[in-house]
């Protein structure tokens, strides 16, 4: 026989082994081949459909647990029975994770070492008092810890931003044009009171009579106000004249600005004081 023979037996059965499809849509891709029926022999693993009921934190979480779902007391803890039960979850645990096992396995070594030592004779402690019991620094292990947990759930159940309750943002317009705040009538007399000590250190000895007009004086200030923009409020003040010429000075400021002839400014709190002329709509 040729050895072409066997391929031409070969190539029907391979044929025959491939299925017709016609007009079908695949239900699935294996290794980029289409698949049109689902395979009757599908491995599904076991640890697949495997379901954790319980999730703990470390082994003493897991002992706390077993104490509580029992209702034991946790000062006087049967050690058989727990033991028990935890040496069947740590069991379960070293089937899959070995390494998480190790941790697990050090606190069954731990109950294990305390149930051989509850079962032989206490020893008298040096002073002569009563031994002390086995389980008592586990229990201030497992009292501290069940503290601990008890804290951070009611830590949890508080508001969280993100979480229970998102930051309110308003988006505030303000005007493009600056507000100028009022002008106070205590910073109006402290700037007052700034003119009268400055003027002060020029006081004179001559003793004379001037008789002085307000209406002299308030246009006096409107020809310094005259083509300026602003001017400081210190500037309208002739110190060299005595303080009789600044009061009347002061008080044709107030005529003027009662009149509404002159507006008194300041950019923000606490800046220097600007006088200007009023102006009115045309």
């Amino acid at each position: 026989m040729s050895p072409a023979a066997p391929a031409a037996e070969l190539a029907p059965e391979s044929a025959a082994a491939e299925p017709i499809v016609v007009d079908q849509v695949a239900v699935a891709r294996l290794y980029g081949e289409p698949l049109f029926r689902m395979p009757l022999d599908l491995y599904i693993p076991p640890d697949a459909l495997e379901v954790f009921l319980e999730a703990f934190e470390g082994p003493l979480d897991l002992l706390l647990y077993l104490i509580r779902r029992q209702n034991f007391n946790i000062l006087d803890i049967p050690l058989a029975s727990v033991t028990r039960q935890y040496l069947d979850y740590v069991d379960q645990i070293r089937r899959h994770n070995l390494e998480l096992a190790s941790e697990y396995l050090l606190m069954a070594a731990m109950l294990i070492e305390i149930k051989s030592r509850m079962l032989l004779p206490p020893k008298k402690s040096a002073d002569g008092g009563e031994p002390e019991d086995p389980r008592a620094e586990l229990v201030r292990r497992l009292v501290e810890y069940e503290q601990i947990k008890l804290g951070a759930a009611q830590l949890d159940a508080l508001p969280l931003l993100g979480r229970d309750f998102l930051r309110a943002q308003v988006h505030i317009e303000q005007s493009l044009a600056p507000r100028w705040p009022d002008v106070e009538p205590d910073e109006l007399r402290l700037a007052w009171r700034d003119i009268l000590q400055r003027a002060r250190l020029n006081q004179h000895h001559t003793i004379s009579r001037e008789q002085l007009s307000v209406r002299e004086h308030m246009s006096i200030v409107l020809r310094k106000l005259q083509g300026r923009r602003f001017v400081e409020f210190h500037e309208l003040f002739d110190t060299a004249r005595g303080v009789p010429v600044l009061v009347v000075t002061f008080i044709a400021m107030l005529e003027l600005s009662r009149e509404h002839l002159l507006e008194v400014t300041q950019a923000e709190a606490f800046a220097p004081i600007y006088v200007r002329l009023a102006y009115t709509a045309s």
